[in-house]
């Protein structure tokens, strides 16, 4: 399972993971709880609730580099270009705009 942090301008709004089922969204509760929380994007509104997709949500593949940025990308990280989370973690950071990606590295316990 892969899992990424998303950040509004800086403050955590909620986690996107990837596994074998598809793509997870949740916003988190310390953010459902804060004033003035908006949502990540119109397609993704306020819920305690998770969204589930097998595709990778439009709004954050929206955020992957494309054209010559992606093949640049694919090239010095070595990633597919079909890995969208992949990319998503790698190049998404410091994104333009107010929400950025954050990789968490979960240890296994086992």
């Amino acid at each position: 399972m892969r899992k990424a942090e998303i950040k509004i301008n800086g403050q955590t709004a909620g986690w996107l993971t990837q596994d074998e089922n598809g793509y997870h969204f949740v916003y988190d509760p310390l953010y459902l709880g804060s004033s003035g929380a908006g949502p990540v994007s119109l397609t993704l509104p306020i819920q305690e609730a998770s969204y589930t997709s097998r595709v990778l949500f439009p709004f954050f593949d929206g955020l992957i580099p494309e054209g010559w940025l992606l093949d640049i990308a694919g090239r010095n990280w070595k990633l597919d270009p079909r890995d969208r989370m992949g990319l998503l973690l790698v190049c998404c950071k410091e994104c333009i705009g107010a929400v950025s990606v954050h990789q968490v590295i979960e240890e296994d316990n086992g």
